[in-house]
Formats: structure tokens, C-alpha cells, sequence
């Protein structure tokens, strides 16, 4: 697999400038393949990720990671249009999402849909209930717990059961 994306390299020839977009923002992205790895244009790919910003070798080792382990998170500092890039990686075979940054969750409501207790919820999660209370109240932020909390959110069973090792 390694050899197959080195010999692609090969062909492309001697070191050639990657003119990168002077301006954008930054963006996270998961990239997948879109189809069978024989036929994702792995060159058309990295220059793509690398007209915004990434170095040649993050973005190959990046392909690398989506041919061998079927995905990849790729910080990109320079991303002027979301819809631009996701074109460009489509057509090089590669399916990307945004990862958007953690929002707010609103524990309460979220307690409530679950029909569990503050207490409850504490538990099957693994979280301090003194902390969820205060988290609640808005005396503490979360802060990096955000984005475990938005997981719950999205899939609480499914986290759930990651969380306690149970098979569904």
C-alpha cells in the first residue's frame, strides 16, 4: 500500500512548487475514501489539502492513513471555501466532513430526554454528579468535557456502550 502512493509520488516527477490560498480559515477535517483505493487519485488529493496548508507530508501521510486505516483528521490552516475542498477531494476519490468545534450542551434537557436522574446520568458516564450539577447550574464550564458531552448527545447509547465496554 505504502509502496503503491510512493511509486504514484515517483511518477509525479521532481519537487514542484504548491501555490497555497493566501488567506482562509481554519478547519478540521475527517477524511474517508469515497472508493476503491485503486482508483482515488492520491496525488490530486495531497495537493488539494495542500493548497491549504498542509505540508506535502502531512497530506501524504494523511492519505496514507485513509488507504490503510480507512480515515484520517487533518488540521488545515487555510481554507477559503468548505464547499471548494469537499469538491476537490470528491473528485480525487475522498469523502471529508467538517468537525465542528464543541457547542454547548444543555445537560438538563439532555437528562430529561433520557429519562435519568442527575445522579444517574453521573453514573452511567462516568462523570462526578457534583460536577454535572455544577456544570448545569453554569458555575463550571466543561471545557474539554465538551465534546464527550456532545457525543452523548448524538449517540448516548452508543457511548454508553463504549463507555462500560457492553456490546449492543
Amino acid at each position: 500500500m505504502d509502496s503503491l502512493l510512493n511509486e504514484r509520488f515517483a511518477r509525479l516527477g521532481p519537487i514542484q512548487a504548491v501555490r497555497q490560498n493566501p488567506s482562509g480559515s481554519r478547519a478540521v477535517v475527517v477524511l474517508r475514501p469515497d472508493r476503491p483505493a485503486e482508483e482515488i487519485l492520491t496525488i490530486d488529493a495531497t495537493l488539494a489539502l495542500a493548497r491549504r496548508g498542509a505540508s506535502m507530508l502531512r497530506a501524504k501521510r494523511a492519505l496514507e492513513a485513509v488507504l490503510e486505516r480507512g480515515f484520517a483528521v487533518l488540521d488545515l490552516p487555510l481554507v477559503e471555501d468548505t464547499k471548494a475542498l469537499r469538491d476537490e477531494l470528491e473528485q480525487a476519490g475522498i469523502a471529508s466532513k467538517l468537525v465542528a468545534a464543541p457547542r454547548p450542551v444543555d445537560l438538563a434537557a439532555l437528562r430529561q430526554r433520557l429519562h435519568m436522574t442527575r445522579e444517574q446520568f453521573a453514573l452511567a458516564y462516568g462523570l462526578d454528579p457534583e460536577t454535572l450539577r455544577n456544570w448545569e447550574a453554569g458555575r463550571r464550564d466543561p471545557g474539554p468535557a465538551r465534546a464527550y458531552l456532545q457525543a452523548i448527545e448524538n449517540d448516548p447509547e452508543g457511548v454508553l456502550n463504549a463507555y462500560t465496554g457492553a456490546k449492543p
